[in-house]
């Protein structure tokens, strides 16, 4: 099983969240936690990230139609 981390640009472009957003769902466990690539460096599991997305997709869905 292949697994692509993405960087945080990445993830901002993917997502449309910025940067503090992003930081700020994570310490509320409303994102994926970030995986240490060494030193100061984070990245996100690609299938995290897409996970994640999907969810927000179904939930708007709901949202709109519930």
């Amino acid at each position: 099983m292949s697994h692509t981390i993405l960087r945080l640009p990445q993830v901002i472009k993917r997502t449309g969240l910025s940067r503090s957003s992003i930081y700020l769902r994570m310490a509320n466990d409303e994102f994926p936690e970030s995986v240490s690539l060494g030193g100061r460096a984070v990245g996100w599991l690609e299938s995290d990230i897409d996970e994640w997305i999907v969810e927000k997709i179904e939930q708007g869905r709901i949202n709109d139609h519930g």
